[in-house]
């Protein structure tokens, strides 16, 4: 039986598309979810996309977070449903108090759009155990508002519980994808929560699946391959 995986479109969401191909690459089943329906049609899993929801009016994903499918996710994601959210989508996650901490605005107050490098610190996830903790990878990052801060002990409990699971790279020139692109603190790209079900990332793994497209890599694609051993295992 193919593993059905949901993405939720919201108003303003530019990513549905590509994470449906991408999870169709992947050897899945996309299903397109509507953010005012609360039923997820049976799927095996959901992935909040990246774009700007409502316009990232009031504040990124603080919008989102109360439409009727957000209701559905955050009870099933408490009881194990895998969840990605990716930019916007951990945005969301973190304003449904799915994952811990906030989103800022960048520290240099501009957009920024480039191909950033990676280390994966955290390969235990449902979406991370294609990669090997200690990897470098390369996937395109795209906001205006990625900058992730917490308060102290939030931080320490993460890194203290290894659920820092992206860290963006720092040992080199910006200009080649390398340092903390929007001031997030301890260079933190993405967490998870404790059950390590729900994983939120800033940079755009959809964007690199195909060597012919996007970043003519395929460093996001062991994204949606996890996740769907994760599911053939269950």
């Amino acid at each position: 039986m193919t593993a059905r995986i949901g993405v939720v479109t919201f108003p303003g969401s530019l990513d549905d598309r590509d994470t449906q191909r991408a999870i169709r690459l992947a050897g899945a089943e996309p299903v397109a979810l509507w953010h005012k329906d609360k039923n997820l049609h049976q799927v095996d899993a959901v992935v909040l996309p990246g774009g700007f929801s409502y316009g990232d009016y009031l504040r990124a994903g603080a919008i989102s977070r109360f439409s009727p499918v957000m209701e559905t996710v955050i009870e099933q994601a408490k009881s194990g449903l895998p969840v990605l959210g990716i930019c916007n989508g951990f945005q969301i996650l973190t304003e449904a108090h799915l994952l811990p901490g906030a989103m800022l605005g960048n520290n240099h107050l501009h957009f920024i759009c480039r191909d950033q490098k990676l280390r994966v610190e955290n390969a235990d996830t449902a979406w991370t155990s294609d990669y090997s903790a200690g990897q470098e990878i390369h996937i395109p990052l795209k906001n205006m508002d990625g900058r992730y801060v917490a308060d102290e002990h939030t931080l320490d409990e993460l890194e203290a519980e290894g659920r820092v699971v992206f860290r963006y790279l720092t040992d080199g020139a910006a200009a080649h994808g390398y340092g903390n692109p929007n001031g997030s603190l301890r260079d933190i790209a993405g967490i998870t929560n404790a059950a390590g079900n729900v994983v939120g990332l800033m940079p755009h793994p959809e964007h690199a699946v195909e060597p012919l497209v996007g970043s003519g890599r395929t460093d996001g694609l062991p994204f949606f391959t996890s996740i769907l051993k994760k599911l053939v295992n269950a």
